[in-house]
């Protein structure tokens, strides 16, 4: 019987205290791979920890860091050198505020950059040398749906996470020679607290509740129902896996069927 099994495997996730983060720690840990855990609030890196620990026998480990500071990622390279050599890399991060292009000052698109795509590149430079010293590795960045197609009021994401394609697209062929494949995973309407400040926001905007801002986001959703940060997990293990070592470069949506466009 086939299985996803990762064994003696390192898993390095950001944003992991939480979130879509957090539930993809969660199911690697569930598939035996020790995890390093990073966010930058240590009381719910501790927390997450003990969830994790009391549901699965692996190694947890974690590092408290705020990716938008240069210094903190300096460091998070040489602590995570203590630690161990991630076999899997998982990036995930918060998203940028909503809003309008014309209400994004030039220091909110600096910011959207800091936080969406210069941690990406910073630390997967970082990680890559020790894979290819092993002829082994899976990174997978986590986008949106908004990069196939753009999400009213959410510009800045809609913009700058188009950018992490590009960056799958790029090191899947330069990397793939290596042993090192590169995925990209699209969420959709996810669980989240961020998804509960977008409704936030559009029922400010719109006059309506939170719950009625909800409900018409789910309402493009065939599934009709908002996805679980463990679903966006289910996906990365397999990749992260043998099971999925022929996928590479691929850019894949996890939305219920939200999107509509054929490629």
């Amino acid at each position: 019987m086939l299985s996803v099994d990762l064994s003696g495997r390192l898993a390095f996730t950001t944003a992991s205290s939480r979130g879509i983060g957090f539930g993809v720690a969660r199911v690697l840990a569930r598939a035996g791979a020790d995890v390093v855990l990073l966010s930058r609030n240590e009381e719910n890196l501790r927390k997450a920890r003990e969830k994790i620990k009391a549901e699965s026998d692996v190694e947890v480990s974690y590092i408290a860091a705020d990716l938008t500071k240069r210094e903190d990622l300096e460091r998070t390279v040489e602590e995570l050198g203590d630690i161990g050599e991630p076999d899997v890399f998982f990036f995930s991060t918060g998203g940028p505020k909503p809003g309008y292009f014309m209400e994004m000052g030039m220091g909110d698109w600096e910011e959207a950059v800091d936080l969406l795509l210069y941690p990406a590149v910073y630390l997967t430079k970082a990680l890559v040398p020790a894979m290819e010293r092993r002829g082994f590795g899976r990174i997978v960045y986590s986008t949106s749906v908004a990069i196939r197609e753009p999400i009213p009021n959410i510009a800045l994401s809609n913009v700058v996470r188009i950018s992490m394609a590009g960056l799958v697209r790029t090191l899947a062929k330069e990397l793939g020679p290596k042993g090192i494949t590169v995925n990209g995973i699209m969420p959709g309407i996810i669980e989240t607290e961020r998804m509960i400040q977008l409704a936030r926001d559009r029922a400010r905007r719109e006059g309506k509740s939170v719950e009625e801002a909800l409900r018409d986001y789910t309402r493009p959703v065939p599934l009709g129902r908002l996805g679980k940060p463990e679903e966006i997990g289910y996906l990365v293990a397999f990749i992260a896996s043998d099971l999925g070592s022929y996928i590479n470069g691929a850019m894949i949506p996890v939305d219920g069927g939200r999107l509509s466009s054929v490629f």
